[in-house]
């Protein structure tokens, strides 16, 4: 899948979840919504797209998410 399409997804889901939870849990929330309705290989392109270019085009809670997946592979 196109990487700018998935960091275009990603900031979208987090903008929603950054009305509806107070900051620490909403990056958890997102991180969670990821793991639940993305496939696997859309979750390893957003983290290697992390870990390669440090996320730039996230947000910053969109970011903290990706980040936690990005924690989750390396367990």
């Amino acid at each position: 899948m196109n990487i700018e399409l998935l960091v275009k997804m990603a900031n979208e889901i987090s903008m929603f979840f950054a009305t509806e939870s107070a900051p620490p849990q909403a990056a958890n929330d997102v991180a969670t919504h990821l793991r639940r309705f993305w496939e696997p290989r859309m979750r390893h392109q957003i983290v290697t797209y992390y870990e390669k270019e440090h996320g730039e085009g996230l947000t910053d809670l969109a970011r903290q998410a990706v980040a936690l997946l990005a924690a989750d592979s390396r367990q």
